[in-house]
């Protein structure tokens, strides 16, 4: 089933072990939830000897456990929970993990941007139904956040903040109310949330004055702020872990050699260093420096290493693949990798003589060249 996907939901990626762990879960569940709270967390933060489990469960979101558990909370007291951070800091897989934990439905989404209407998040007609037999409940088209109200789910909300304030109104009546008016039916107008129905909603922090939240839409929403990821060791599990994924999804056999993820993460670091040390935006990369951009960067490299190299991953390729995926803005991006990489990476290659530094210097440099 998921090979005939170009990308499976995590309820269906990991149907296998969701169905194993709600076998085993003897825990009061919330609501019409599938796992208990703590089987909740299990699944997302992965199993430990101490958990007494029959069976290992991998770890599939790399974060503070707190940030996961009072999600979880949130949720179980049926309040929308709110995940707010930079760009690339898994709020959208957090969430979709979580759905899928709890209604074993991640699907029901609401993608916010400047087009999105009311009619998105709460109904719209089958016109040729309409035509023929009226308006009617079965001529009506759900949303996903009323087909979530229906089935008591969880329903979720992409980029909240993107979307306008009409939209952003419409939802504090659901989030309150916990019912849908159809003022065009004379029966069976009314659409009541069923238990365990809530909203999970993502915001990117960047966004802000965008479309600010409402005071009122605030207070409907629990907080859950997910940071950067700083910590070289995470960073490096979660590039891991994705990059695992990537191969297994391509059917590809290249090996990862661990001194170039060193140097991936090093040139982050780095990157972002400057970045926090510079006076003005012009002085910034537009590229937000996110763990996700450092995966598409190694994603990019691994498949040129495999469609166009000898399947080997080297240093000079993951340069060029680093400069053409942050060089946004011409002539400003690329001038500020070119000062990079006199400043930084050159000083490190002579410290590596011969090594793989020494070829990330020049392939970074044939990348600069090529695109000035």
């Amino acid at each position: 089933m998921t090979d005939e996907m170009l990308r499976a939901p995590a309820e269906t990626k990991y149907a296998e072990e969701l169905d194993w762990l709600e076998s085993v879960d003897d825990a009061p569940k919330p609501f019409s939830w599938r796992l208990s709270p703590r089987m909740v967390r299990l699944f997302i933060l992965g199993s430990e000897p101490s958990d007494g489990l029959d069976r290992e469960i991998p770890q599939k979101w790399f974060g503070d456990r707190s940030f996961v558990e009072r999600s979880i909370v949130t949720l179980a007291s049926d309040r929308g929970l709110l995940l707010i951070g930079d760009p690339g800091t898994g709020k959208s897989w957090l969430a979709e993990l979580l759905s899928a934990a709890i209604s074993r439905n991640s699907t029901l989404v609401v993608q916010g941007t400047a087009g999105t209407t009311e009619d998105h998040i709460k109904y719209s007609w089958n016109v040729s139904m309409v035509i023929a037999k009226g308006q009617s409940r079965e001529s009506m088209i759900p949303s996903p956040i009323m087909t979530a109200m229906e089935q008591g789910v969880i329903g979720r909300f992409e980029e909240l903040t993107r979307s306008t304030s009409d939209v952003q109104d419409a939802l504090i009546s659901i989030l309150s109310e916990k019912y849908v008016s159809i003022p065009e039916l004379d029966d069976d107008n009314i659409v009541f949330a069923q238990p365990g129905f809530s909203i999970i909603a993502t915001a990117n922090s960047r966004d802000r004055g965008v479309n600010d939240l409402s005071s009122a839409l605030k207070r409907r929403f629990n907080f859950v702020r997910i940071p950067v990821v700083t910590n070289k060791r995470s960073e490096a599990e979660i590039v891991r872990f994705r990059t695992t994924e990537l191969l297994r999804r391509h059917r590809m056999e290249l090996e990862l050699p661990p001194n170039l993820l060193d140097i991936l993460l090093q040139s982050f670091a780095d990157l972002r260093a400057a970045a926090a040390s510079a006076t003005s935006d012009d002085e910034r990369l537009e590229s937000a420096l996110s763990t996700a951009e450092q995966i598409g960067v190694l994603e990019d490299a691994i498949l040129h290493s495999q469609f166009f190299g000898d399947r080997t991953l080297r240093a000079q390729t993951l340069a060029g693949s680093l400069v053409g995926s942050l060089a946004r803005r011409t002539p400003e991006d690329l001038a500020i990798l070119n000062k990079f990489w006199h400043g930084v990476i050159e000083p490190r290659s002579k410290k590596d003589e011969g090594g793989p530094w020494a070829e990330f210097l020049e392939g970074g440099r044939e990348a600069i060249a090529k695109l000035s």
